[in-house]
């Protein structure tokens, strides 16, 4: 394999000359140079940098999606707009979401990955302070509603990019002991995001205020973006140094595969990708689903603000800690093992999910914090899982990651809509209850989780990104 001057994508962004000067051993080399030959792949520290900017970035563009939720009265009378209305902040960001995940792939095409991190960014800034423009008081409440709608429209476009290319940032920058771990990192920062978000609105003053705290974040965060870099001169992997093919390739070899010329995938991978990429939409649905209507599910059965923010935020954290034990065990030790903890892992979730049914009950918070933890370790858990081998099947991890984010962003409009639809009237028993969505909910995903018994789950990528590195050792050590 050649040097930089054979590496396609380089040449973008003057890459090449912000790395010159780094010596391979600095760069992290995953092997010492010989005196005449060395490995073609290459590991560079500021790997680290740039995930961090990703990271960052990230979770602050998943603050403003729930942001208006827990200051939702407060917006009713500050702007005279109806609780519907501010449903609708957070609902046309997922919207606008669904076109942007799908457009990724050709941005990431046409001017690489530190550019659309960078439509990422300003999208990011003018969303912040259009928001905030609607938060003069001499302007009428339509017009300040339509600037807070325009705003939410902005992050609409700036929360994907950083979701979708996180696992193309992984392959671009890490070889096969760290892929997984990245992948993982820059996947549950949206949902830390999220979190924040909803924790931080109320806190920080009236509804105004909490926008003006928003603006704030929002713009400090931009100098992030400086530690981002496309890709390093030299590739971590095989897959590294393969630009991935265009996107309508891979939706032709997924949807018609009899007329795609250029299909990369078999049969067998093409069903595995399918049910892969609806598990995942399905378990990004419903958990989201949960931690928006957690409070209006468990305060008609007794439970208060504050316990039904605790069963939320032990979803996470215990989420958190497991995705950080197991990734790295992936990376090193189970390599070749996700569709199997996949097939171990999702049937408990799809278990625990049913079990909401009967738990939510009055006086069963041991038994529901119980419930959150088995959610949260075997849900988070397999968020890195299923984004690496929907890339490992197709060989294309910004396409693949796309159509996973839009499928769960579609089926999370769709959950939102039906349980919230399917809540009791108020002379049910407990009124206003959340039951039947919670049927919905669980029986929903353990009929869809159970399809991934069907799937074999060939790690393609990482196949052949081995079988290259054997192949370039021999040469260096023959």
């Amino acid at each position: 394999m050649s040097r930089v001057s054979d590496l396609e994508t380089v040449s973008k962004e003057n890459a090449s000359n912000e790395f010159k000067e780094e010596s391979p051993i600095e760069a992290g080399m995953t092997s010492p140079p010989h005196v005449h030959n060395e490995l073609p792949y290459r590991l560079y520290k500021r790997r680290f940098l740039g995930l961090l900017g990703m990271v960052i970035l990230n979770i602050v563009a998943g603050l403003s999606w729930p942001w208006f939720g827990p200051i939702a009265n407060n917006m009713v009378s500050d702007f005279d707009i109806t609780l519907n209305e501010v449903s609708w902040l957070g609902t046309i960001e997922a919207c606008i979401y669904l076109p942007m995940a799908l457009s990724i792939p050709y941005l990431y095409s046409r001017f690489g990955l530190r550019r659309c991190c960078d439509i990422g960014a300003i999208a990011l800034v003018l969303s912040a302070w259009i928001r905030y423009a609607g938060t003069v008081k001499s302007l009428s409440s339509k017009s300040a509603y339509t600037l807070l709608m325009f705003g939410q429209c902005f992050a609409g476009v700036a929360q994907p990019v950083y979701q979708v290319l996180g696992p193309k940032y992984s392959e671009n920058w890490f070889n096969l002991q760290g892929r997984t771990t990245a992948t993982m990192i820059v996947a549950i920062a949206n949902p830390i995001g999220s979190a924040i978000g909803q924790l931080l609105s109320p806190l920080v003053g009236d509804s105004r205020q909490s926008i003006l705290v928003l603006a704030i974040v929002s713009t400090a965060v931009v100098p992030f973006i400086l530690l981002i870099h496309s890709q390093p001169p030299i590739p971590p992997t095989y897959a590294a140094s393969t630009p991935s093919a265009p996107f309508g390739v891979l939706a032709r070899d997924i949807l018609l595969p009899k007329r795609s010329h250029e299909s990369k995938m078999s049969g067998r991978q093409r069903l595995d990708f399918v049910i892969i990429a609806w598990i995942f939409g399905v378990l990004v649905a419903a958990t989201n689903t949960f931690s928006i209507l957690t409070a209006q599910i468990m305060q008609p059965v007794g439970y208060s603000d504050d316990v039904s923010g605790f069963m939320g935020a032990c979803l996470l954290l215990t989420g958190l800690v497991a995705a950080i034990v197991t990734a790295p065990l992936f990376d090193r030790v189970f390599t070749k093992h996700l569709a199997i903890t996949g097939k171990i892992l999702l049937p408990i979730l799809g278990g625990a999910w049913l079990s909401l049914i009967w738990a939510v009950k009055p006086h069963n918070t041991g038994g529901l914090f119980a419930i959150m933890t088995i959610l949260g370790v075997t849900s988070v858990t397999m968020l890195p899982v299923g984004l690496e081998l929907a890339s490992d099947l197709s060989r294309n991890a910004e396409g693949s990651s796309a159509i996973l984010w839009f499928m769960g962003n579609l089926l999370n409009i769709v959950f939102v809509l039906a349980v919230d639809a399917l809540r009791a009237g108020p002379n049910a028993e407990p009124p206003l209850n959340m039951r039947r969505g919670l049927i919905f909910n669980g029986a929903f995903v353990l009929a869809s989780v159970l399809l991934v018994l069907l799937i074999k789950g060939e790690q393609v990528r990482k196949t052949l990104d081995e079988e290259k590195l054997a192949e370039a050792r021999a040469v260096v050590t023959g």
